[in-house]
């Protein structure tokens, strides 16, 4: 068994009703996830597209398949055909190649809006002051009706990697405040989940209103 089941069950109890666990299963064998799968998991959350279009082909169709990594522009036509929410867009280009691609699929693609609240360069993402020109562009011009196969769904952010809790409260706590405010100019009830929460740091994202985590190693063990 690779599973740590016993991590898996006392995880959904702390995320109790409302709160979607995503296993980030990037690097991991199809029996892994299929072990996942036969105990009932359905969403499942890969970072490079290759390795997901393969696992798509030889897994269960009724996977919820979740795209959390850097998605290039050039890239989003593969996924378009099955991914079930994409959770790193950081600019509007972005948005309008995925409604593009979701148009000729004849699909409303899912998407979330990536932040960046983390001290390190190397993330990705919007920062606060761009979320909330997007958020009232959006708004204001409703470039979301023009967007007719698009949803933008909520944020996803990613904290610092860090020991220090405080920090880490600190950061989530500032893209709570941004989805807040991003829910407020937005306005529509579909801009609803808040992904935020990895295998270190879903507690601390629990307390500060997340309603999506995304945990790999708890799970799966640690990957080489």
């Amino acid at each position: 068994m690779t599973v740590n089941i016993e991590a898996y069950e006392r995880i959904r109890s702390e995320l109790g009703e409302g709160v979607t666990l995503v296993a980030v299963s990037k690097k991991k064998s199809i029996s892994d996830i299929q072990e996942l799968y036969d105990l009932g998991h359905r969403d499942f959350g890969e970072n490079y597209v290759q390795e997901l279009i393969q696992k798509q082909l030889l897994l269960p169709n009724d996977i919820k398949w979740h795209f959390i990594g850097h998605l290039q522009r050039n890239k989003v036509k593969y996924l378009a055909p099955f991914v079930h929410l994409i959770h790193g867009v950081d600019s509007y280009q972005l948005l309008e190649e995925i409604n593009r691609q979701a148009e000729k699929n004849n699909r409303i693609m899912n998407t979330l809006l990536q932040i960046h609240v983390a001290t390190e360069e190397t993330k990705f993402g919007l920062d606060g002051t761009e979320l909330i020109t997007m958020a009232k562009d959006l708004h204001k011009y409703k470039l979301l009706n023009q967007l007719e196969n698009v949803t933008v769904c909520g944020l996803m952010g990613m904290a610092s990697q860090t020991e220090d809790s405080s920090l880490i409260n600190k950061e989530f706590s500032y893209l709570k405040t941004l989805f807040d405010d991003a829910t407020t100019i937005i306005r529509q009830g579909c801009f609803n989940i808040l992904s935020m929460g990895m295998s270190s740091d879903y507690k601390i994202a629990l307390k500060n209103g997340s309603n999506m985590v995304r945990i790999g190693s708890l799970l799966f063990g640690e990957r080489n």
